[in-house]
C-alpha cells in the first residue's frame, strides 16, 4: 500500500498499532483470535515497514516494542528471572539469508558458526521453575517480563516432571542447578485435539478452532480439574536461568542435557555446519509438516553457540541470534459470501462455501467445502460469517468454522434446500443419515452416473456401452434417461464420432439382448438408494414383479430381512416420483419388463446357510464383490445394512457408520482372515 502524503502514512500507522494491539490481546490474553496468524503477520510486516521508514514515529505501545501480552488479572503474577522473548520472522529462504548477512556483518565469527533447527510449535509458551530439583512454579510468558501463575494447572500435565532428574541413575551423574528455570511449548497433539473437539460437540459444549487455542484455553482455567481432563503435553527447549550448577553453552547440548534430566525434547532438532544446510532442512519440513504430530507454523534457526548469540544482542526486543522461519499459512479468515449446492454423480447434495477471495499457501481460494449439511448445523455456520478456512497440501480447502466473536448480527442461518438445484425435484433425507439426495432418475446432474451404473456389469451388463460412449450419447441429446437407450436407432448412432455400421449394429444387439436380463438385474440397475444386488434379489423373491414392488408400502418392505425403515422409505419414495414413473413406463413400452424366473432368489446351501453378513470398509485382499461371492457360495446372505438380525460384520480399513452401528447392536465383528476361518 502506498501513500501520497506524510499524514496518510502516519494515520495508517496509528490504525495499525490499534488494530494489532486488539488482535494481540485476543490471541494472547483471551485465547479467542478473530483473524488468522497469516493475516496478523501481514499487518505486522506493514507496521514494521512504516517504522523502518519513520523510526521517530515508533509508539511506545507498538506491538514491535513488546514480546508478549499483558497477564490476565484473574491470575497471580510471576516475574521472570530473564526476559522471555519472541523472535523476528523470516518468510522464505531469502529472508533467512538476509538475517544471516545482517548478523554476519555485526560479528565475523558468525561466518563459521554452526546452526541448530528446531520446530516452531504452535502452542503456549510456559516457564517452569525447579528448586533443588523439585517443580515449584509454572507460568505463562505474559508480556515477556511478567507472566501468569498457572502452577496448579501445569502440575496436571503428565509430561512435566515434578522432580529432576527423573531417572535415579542420573542423580549422581548430573549436577542439577539449585534453581533451574526452563522454557517449553505446551500443546495438544493433532489427533487428541480432533478427539477432544468430538467429545465437546457430543456434550453440546463450545469447540476449539485449533490446537493452539485449545491448549492455551485449557491451561488458563481457574479449575485445575478441567485442565487435567485435556490431553496437554509439551516440549522443552530452553534454559532461561540456572543457579548453582554448570549448564552447556551450545543449544544442541542444551537439548541433550534437558533430555537427560527427564524433560520431553523434540527429536526433530538437527545441527548444521552452515546456513544453507539449515535452510534446506527447514524447507524440507515445510513439505512434510503433516508428518509432525502437532501443529507447527515454521522452524526456528538458531546459532548453536549461545554465548555468541547473546553477544549479538537485540533488534528492538527480537534477539539477533535466531530467526523464526515461517511456513506459508494454511489457515486464514475470510467472509462467507454464500453457500452453493452441487449435485454429485450419485445424487448426493454437497454444500460449497462461496468465499471472499483469499490467498492460502500461494493459491487464491474462492470456494471451499463445507462437508455436509449436518456440519453446517453443528458448527452453526451462517452466511455472512467470518470463517476460518484451511488448505493443507493438495487437499481441497475446507471451512473449519465461524469466528463467532466477529459476528455483527447481520449473519443469516442456513437451511438445506428442499428441492434439487439441478432438476427441481424434492430432495430426500432420512433422520440419522448425513447425506441429502436427489433420487430423480433423470436428473441432469447425475445422468451420466445413472446411465453408467445401469449398463454396468453388475446391473444390465450392456456390452459396448463404456463411459465415453455414455457421455457421447448424453452430450448429443440422444439419451435423457436410462429408458432412452432402448429407443436408439442405427441412424442416430452413426451421427456420433467413432461409429460405423458394425459398431452401431453391435451396440443395438447388446441393447436388444439386455431386454432379456433378469428382474434382479433390472431392479439393481435402477439405482434406488440402498438397493444393491442382494436387496434386489430379496425384493424379487418377495414381490415377483416390478408392478407389485412399485405399489408396496414401507411396512410391506420391512417384512424382508435386511430392509430397514430408511431403505423401505427410500424405495417407496423412488417409485412415488412422477419422473421415475415416467422412466418405468418408457422401459415397459420398450419391452424391458422382465418377470421373476424360478431360479431367481434361490441361494446355494453351505456352512453359512442361515447367516447374514454385512461388509464395510476396504478389505486387504478381496474386492467387496469377491467377498460377497465367497459368502454366497457358502450359502450365506449379504445385506447392505446392519440390524439385530445381522450375524457378522466383515470389517475392512476406513469403515463407515456401519461399524459403529454394529458395535451398538452387539453384532460380532470379524476381519477377512476370520471370514476365511469360519469355513474351515
Amino acid at each position: 500500500m502506498f501513500y501520497n502524503h506524510r499524514m496518510d502514512a502516519k494515520t495508517r500507522y496509528a490504525e495499525l498499532v490499534r488494530e494489532l494491539n486488539y488482535h494481540f490481546n485476543r490471541y494472547h490474553v483471551l485465547d479467542a483470535p478473530v483473524i488468522s496468524d497469516a493475516e496478523y503477520d501481514k499487518l505486522y510486516i506493514e507496521l514494521k515497514r512504516i517504522e523502518a521508514e519513520h523510526p521517530d514515529w515508533i509508539a511506545t505501545d507498538s506491538p514491535s516494542q513488546r514480546a508478549g501480552a499483558r497477564p490476565a488479572d484473574r491470575f497471580d503474577k510471576v516475574r521472570h528471572p530473564a526476559p522471555i522473548l519472541s523472535l523476528a520472522n523470516a518468510f522464505g529462504a531469502d529472508d533467512a539469508r538476509a538475517w544471516f548477512e545482517r548478523v554476519r556483518k555485526l560479528d565475523d565469527r558468525v561466518e563459521k558458526a554452526k546452526f541448530i533447527v528446531e520446530p516452531k510449535i504452535d502452542g503456549l509458551s510456559v516457564i517452569l521453575h525447579y528448586r533443588d530439583g523439585v517443580f515449584v512454579q509454572g507460568a505463562t510468558r505474559g508480556d515477556g517480563e511478567v507472566g501468569e501463575d498457572i502452577t496448579s494447572n501445569l502440575r496436571t500435565v503428565k509430561t512435566i516432571p515434578l522432580r529432576i532428574p527423573v531417572s535415579s541413575d542420573q542423580s549422581s551423574v548430573i549436577k542439577v542447578p539449585n534453581h533451574l528455570v526452563v522454557r517449553g511449548e505446551a500443546f495438544i497433539p493433532i489427533n487428541d485435539f480432533e478427539e477432544l473437539n468430538k467429545k465437546l460437540e457430543e456434550a453440546g459444549e463450545k469447540t476449539y478452532m485449533n490446537p493452539r487455542n485449545s491448549a492455551a484455553g485449557s491451561l488458563r482455567q481457574l479449575d485445575p480439574k478441567l485442565t487435567a481432563s485435556r490431553p496437554i503435553t509439551l516440549l522443552v527447549y530452553q534454559i532461561v536461568h540456572a543457579e548453582g550448577g554448570q549448564v552447556p553453552t551450545l543449544q544442541s547440548e542444551i537439548l541433550q542435557y534437558l533430555r537427560a534430566l527427564g524433560f520431553p525434547v523434540t527429536d526433530v532438532a538437527k545441527r548444521f555446519d552452515d546456513i544453507e544446510s539449515a535452510i534446506a532442512y527447514t524447507e524440507r519440513w515445510d513439505k512434510k509438516r503433516d508428518d509432525l504430530p502437532y501443529e507447527a507454523d515454521g522452524m526456528v534457526i538458531k546459532i548453536d553457540d549461545l554465548n555468541l548469540a547473546a553477544e549479538l544482542g537485540f533488534v528492538g526486543k527480537d534477539p539477533r541470534g535466531a530467526i523464526a522461519f515461517k511456513f506459508p499459512a494454511r489457515e486464514v479468515t475470510t467472509t462467507l459470501l454464500g453457500i452453493d449446492v452441487e449435485v454429485g454423480r450419485t445424487g448426493v447434495l454437497t454444500p460449497k462455501a462461496v468465499l471472499d477471495a483469499v490467498e492460502i499457501n500461494g493459491v487464491i481460494v474462492k470456494n471451499a467445502t463445507l462437508h455436509n449439511f449436518d456440519y453446517i448445523a453443528e458448527k452453526d455456520i451462517r452466511v455472512g460469517d467470518r470463517v476460518l478456512v484451511k488448505r493443507a497440501g493438495e487437499v481441497i480447502p475446507y471451512v473449519i468454522g465461524p469466528v463467532v466473536d466477529a459476528r455483527t448480527g447481520k449473519e443469516k442461518s442456513y437451511q438445506p434446500p428442499s428441492a434439487c438445484p439441478a432438476c427441481g425435484q424434492p430432495v430426500e433425507h432420512f433422520e440419522g443419515e448425513v447425506a441429502w439426495y436427489c433420487v430423480n432418475a433423470a436428473c441432469p446432474a447425475q445422468l451420466v452416473r445413472n446411465v453408467e451404473h445401469f449398463v454396468s456389469r453388475g446391473a444390465m451388463d450392456i456390452v459396448g456401452l463404456g463411459i465415453k460412449i455414455v457421455e457421447q450419447l448424453i452430450e448429443a441429446g440422444l439419451v435423457n434417461d436410462v429408458a432412452d437407450l432402448f429407443t436408439l436407432t442405427k441412424e442416430q448412432l452413426l451421427t456420433l464420432e467413432g461409429f460405423a455400421d458394425k459398431k452401431a449394429e453391435n451396440l443395438l444387439g447388446s441393447l436388444e439382448q439386455a431386454k432379456r436380463q433378469s428382474l434382479n438385474r433390472l431392479i439393481a440397475a435402477l439405482g434406488i438408494r440402498g438397493v444393491g444386488e442382494v436387496s434386489a434379489a430379496d425384493l424379487v423373491s418377495h414381490f415377483g414383479s416390478l408392478d407389485a414392488l412399485s405399489t408396496a408400502s414401507a411396512n410391506d418392505l420391512q417384512q424382508i430381512e435386511g430392509i430397514g425403515p430408511n431403505i423401505a422409505e427410500g424405495i417407496v419414495d423412488w417409485f412415488g416420483r412422477p419422473a421415475n414413473q415416467k422412466v418405468l413406463k418408457k422401459l415397459k413400452t420398450a419391452g424391458v419388463w422382465p418377470m421373476m424366473q424360478k431360479a431367481e432368489g434361490r441361494r446355494q446351501e453351505g456352512v453359512f446357510s442361515g447367516l447374514t453378513f454385512v461388509i464395510t470398509g476396504t478389505l486387504p485382499n478381496w474386492s467387496r464383490e469377491e467377498a460377497k461371492a465367497f459368502i454366497e457360495s457358502n450359502g450365506g446372505k449379504v445385506t447392505d445394512s446392519v440390524s439385530k438380525k445381522t450375524s457378522y460384520l466383515v470389517l475392512g480399513e476406513n469403515p463407515g457408520s456401519k461399524f459403529e452401528k454394529a458395535r451398538s447392536l452387539g453384532v460380532k465383528v470379524i476381519d477377512e482372515a476370520e471370514l476365511h476361518r469360519l469355513t474351515m
